[in-house]
């Protein structure tokens, strides 16, 4: 039961017309940086609340969601990815899960922000025990200037692990930048770019397909999944591979490589990849 004096935090969607809320036992941090606002949270049943200029990014409860799959479908469905580049996930969440992947050589991570990967590792360490993983090479910089930067056809897969478009994370969403990562990945490589909310955020995944497909990219899937701490629910991850094809897991292949999640598996990969926008 909540206290009778519970405070609530809530994050209003007013694209959808709905709220979500969470009753609060402590604010823990604040932080003001060059490039948001910071807010963590103790919440009475999700655990720690991070919150960047007033959207929710992720809860100790539900985050396991998103970070599989962001990560797993795509590892799974490429052969042997070896080089990774995350931008943005400086929670470190999408960091842990791509370094289960013992093909995985090395996995740079480039966050803008510092402050968020600092309180993740304060308020999230689950998170974090990663980080000083041999393979990690995590970056402060800006990703959108780092990309351009990259050596063509130099990456297996690149996971964009961004906030919503606005703010620094704009570019991210812009056509530019997909044809930047497209260049600097090698055929079969395969890009994933966080795509919001099926439900509520159909324009924004019809661009973000629209500026893959324009890049150059020969096959794109939308795979939807759930997540209770997002508006409306339901949360989509976009894939795009360069001159191959997406596949679910071999589930031999999952087997083997003795992967511990707590929701994505071969038949879990299967399923989203039929997701369909309404």
């Amino acid at each position: 039961m909540l206290p009778s004096e519970a405070r609530w935090f809530s994050e209003v969607a007013r694209e959808a017309g709905m709220a979500v809320s969470w009753s609060i036992e402590s604010h823990l941090e604040h932080a003001e940086t060059d490039y948001q606002t910071i807010d963590v949270y103790q919440t009475t049943h999700w655990g720690n609340l991070m919150v960047i200029d007033g959207f929710v990014m992720l809860t100790t409860r539900d985050n396991f969601l998103y970070h599989e799959m962001l990560t797993h479908p795509a590892l799974f469905s490429h052969p042997d990815p070896k080089r990774v580049l995350i931008i943005g996930g400086g929670d470190c969440g999408t960091l842990s899960e791509v370094l289960k992947h013992q093909s995985v050589e090395q996995c740079t991570q480039v966050e803008i922000d510092e402050e968020v990967t600092r309180l993740a590792e304060k308020h999230f360490p689950e998170l974090c025990q990663r980080n000083d993983d041999p393979r990690a090479d995590l970056r402060f910089d800006d990703g959108l200037a780092w990309i351009k930067n990259q050596d063509p056809q130099s990456l297996d897969l690149i996971i964009v692990d961004s906030t919503d478009p606005i703010g620094p994370a704009e570019g991210l969403f812009g056509p530019d930048f997909v044809a930047d990562c497209y260049r600097a990945l090698a055929d079969g490589g395969i890009m994933v770019q966080q795509s919001e909310s099926p439900l509520i955020h159909q324009h924004l995944i019809r661009g973000i397909r629209d500026n893959m497909e324009k890049a150059g990219f020969s096959d794109i899937r939308t795979l939807g999944f759930p997540q209770p701490c997002y508006p409306s629910g339901w949360w989509s991850a976009t894939q795009a591979c360069r001159n191959g094809k997406l596949h679910p897991a071999d589930p031999a292949r999952f087997e083997a490589s003795g992967l511990e999640t707590r929701y994505y598996n071969p038949e879990v990969h299967r399923g989203a990849l039929a997701t369909t926008l309404p």
